[in-house]
């Protein structure tokens, strides 16, 4: 039996909050494992760092996995619609441009896991790049080459 996506629910009962954190996730549609071209990843990633250069968000921790992204923000700006639909409608022109192709980049939707106040965001960071681990894709964290926090995980 076919999986059939979700998405829909996941913007039901959603709200974002400024200055709150939030563990984000996103996917590549038909889960693609476009980004194991790293320079490709390099494209999101300038996305990721444009919005926390406009001052949109605080960006602590990411990870760009072959087929997903997992992004740990804190709002400044903008809420997670107006920033998601920013990130992921940039990335695809730009990734489509490098590809010379057209059309859906992203699953529709994305996944978010508002933090609370007082919860430390560390364990949150270190499991995000740490995921690269998990999957087998290196040995060390320093040996996959999209990936970066605000602060060295111990």
């Amino acid at each position: 039996m076919p999986v059939r996506p979700q998405s829909h629910r996941l913007r039901r009962g959603r709200c974002s909050e400024v200055g709150r954190a939030y563990l984000i996730t996103t996917v590549v549609y038909r889960r693609r494992r476009i980004f194991e071209d790293w320079r490709l990843g390099r494209l999101l990633v300038n996305e990721l760092r444009r919005c926390h250069e406009r001052k949109w968000v605080n960006s602590i921790a990411w990870v760009v996995m072959p087929d997903h992204l997992h992004w740990l923000v804190q709002l400044e700006e903008v809420g997670l619609e107006r920033l998601m639909q920013t990130v992921k409608s940039r990335s695809t022109l730009t990734i489509n441009r490098a590809l010379k192709q057209r059309g859906a980049f992203w699953q529709t939707g994305f996944h978010d896991r508002a933090i609370r106040d007082d919860v430390d965001l560390k364990p949150y960071a270190r499991y995000i790049v740490a995921n690269p681990l998990r999957a087998g894709l290196v040995e060390r964290i320093g040996d996959y080459a999209l990936w970066d926090a605000c602060w060295l995980p111990t």
